[in-house]
């Protein structure tokens, strides 16, 4: 790396766990849908990781956890052997580039629809609390959001095992950790919060209860993994999928003081507002999350390279995801390294389409310059 960057801290090298890291750059998960209908890993997937492995983390795009978990077009899938098998071809590629590699793994809950699942079974919930939104890309077309089916209790430590198969496969797989998916108002965000958990079992009512769910979730993962290779991921300020809870400021801190007792590789949070704010109060800042999670923590969405490097120098995170910036940028390490300008954005219509374009064939700054 050049000694002229602005961004020491963020060029760093960072522990987690006995991994080390060659800079506090993380790439965010970030849903591109290029798996197909078949939900399998492919070569046009490897390349696009290959090309954005300068990040000292990459965290992959959400992967479905089981069948049951789809709810978006041709994302990746965690549920069965080819899928482990596929998924290595990838990881091989991001090792070869000596950075580690976490899979995401992933619930819709009500962010789905019946056209994704046999039977045309409903989507389900922590209760049947239908999200408020213009609808959902369906493999049946645009379709208006229903009414999710509420788990019963006994069905929730299946899906609990759903997750345990799917970091056994992850493992399987090669992946040097798990990032369980627990934002932006899927499956277990659902079960987090009152907006959504309107339960009267032993998953539902108090903050101790929501957090069950995951509590269960993490304590099956980490029979698997090792605790200081799995991650969270958490959005206390979002209202995606029509989320957001009176008591965001005083839950999000109990979630958090509760999973700094499992020695976790690190605590994500989606603290930026540029996803959405459910404007409930005052946002919520990393560092209110320092005071309670003595781990590291990963702050995410929207930060420019000034803030990042800000954040760390106080000490509120330890590294930071981008996620807008690497679509467009797989260089984006390098352009930091060197105080080169970033490509325009990608325009959203590419963020989930289906093939090569607007996905592998963003330029670097050195092929830019070559051509000009």
């Amino acid at each position: 790396m050049t000694t002229q960057t602005t961004s020491p801290l963020l060029l760093s090298p960072f522990k987690i766990g006995d991994l080390t890291l060659k800079n506090r750059v993380v790439m965010a998960p970030l849903t591109r849908s290029r798996a197909g209908e078949s939900r399998m890993p492919n070569a046009l997937m490897a390349e696009y990781y290959t090309q954005r492995a300068g990040a000292g983390l990459i965290i992959t795009e959400a992967t479905v956890v089981s069948t049951q978990a789809n709810g978006w077009l041709n994302t990746p899938g965690i549920y069965s052997d080819e899928q482990a098998e596929a998924w290595k071809q990838i990881v091989t590629a991001i090792h070869a580039r000596e950075t580690p590699i976490f899979m995401q793994l992933w619930h819709c809950g009500r962010a789905s629809h019946s056209s994704f699942h046999e039977n045309n079974q409903l989507p389900v919930a922590a209760s049947a609390v239908k999200i408020n939104g213009e609808g959902i890309h369906t493999p049946a077309g645009k379709q208006p959001y229903q009414t999710p089916r509420a788990l019963e209790t006994d069905e929730i430590s299946l899906v609990v095992e759903d997750y345990r198969k799917a970091a056994e496969r992850a493992k399987m797989a090669g992946f040097d950790g798990v990032e369980i998916h627990a934002a932006n108002g899927y499956l277990i965000d659902t079960f987090l919060q009152t907006r959504t958990n309107h339960r009267t079992d032993s998953y539902g009512g108090t903050v101790e209860n929501r957090y069950r769910f995951l509590k269960e979730i993490v304590e099956a993962i980490i029979t698997v993994f090792p605790a200081n290779r799995v991650g969270v991921r958490l959005s206390p300020n979002g209202n995606f999928n029509d989320m957001g809870s009176p008591e965001y400021r005083e839950d999000f801190l109990y979630f958090a003081k509760q999973l700094n007792a499992c020695d976790l590789a690190y605590l994500h949070l989606v603290d930026g507002l540029a996803f959405g704010f459910h404007e409930l109060g005052t946002p919520m800042v990393i560092g209110e999350f320092r005071d309670v999670f003595a781990g590291p923590l990963i702050g995410n969405c929207g930060y420019t390279q000034e803030q990042a490097e800000t954040a760390l120098n106080s000490q509120v995170a330890d590294l930071i995801a981008f996620g807008r910036d690497f679509i467009s940028n797989p260089d984006l390490v390098e352009r930091f390294a060197n105080g080169w300008p970033l490509n325009p954005p990608a325009e959203v219509g590419v963020w989930y389409s289906f093939g090569p374009e607007g996905y592998i064939d963003f330029p670097t700054y050195q092929d830019s310059a070559a051509i000009s």
